[in-house]
């Protein structure tokens, strides 16, 4: 069973920095794909970034340059390190992996970005 737990959102200014993580029940390894996506009040879900097994990345055109995807696979956990979060980032950010040809998503972390 694949579980996938997301972490670190929570209340930021206009300008701050979080780093979500989201953490994997099975290796990494299993894993051909992982992403983070996110959802706003009103809006549909929407690809953040993703990463391939092998490092490629793949960024929304609204977050590149400010938002960063990585993968530890010794760790099992995979990273958003968020710079610059604006009002338009305020969402629930959820981590996904595609295994086997199915799609498994986390329950998703509160980002906040107020003044």
């Amino acid at each position: 069973q694949v579980q996938l737990v997301e972490s670190g959102g929570g209340l930021v200014q206009p300008g701050g920095s979080l780093r979500l993580s989201c953490a994997a029940s099975i290796s990494m390894s299993s894993f051909n794909v992982m992403g983070w996506h996110r959802q706003a009040p009103g809006k549909q879900r929407e690809l953040v970034a993703a990463i391939t097994i092998g490092g490629s990345t793949n960024y929304a055109g609204s977050v590149k340059g400010r938002f960063t995807i990585s993968r530890d696979n010794a760790k099992n956990t995979v990273y958003l390190q968020m710079n610059s979060l604006n009002l338009e980032d305020t969402a629930v950010y959820y981590c996904k992996a595609i295994y086997r040809g199915s799609d498994y998503w986390g329950q998703g972390t509160q980002v906040t970005v107020s003044s």
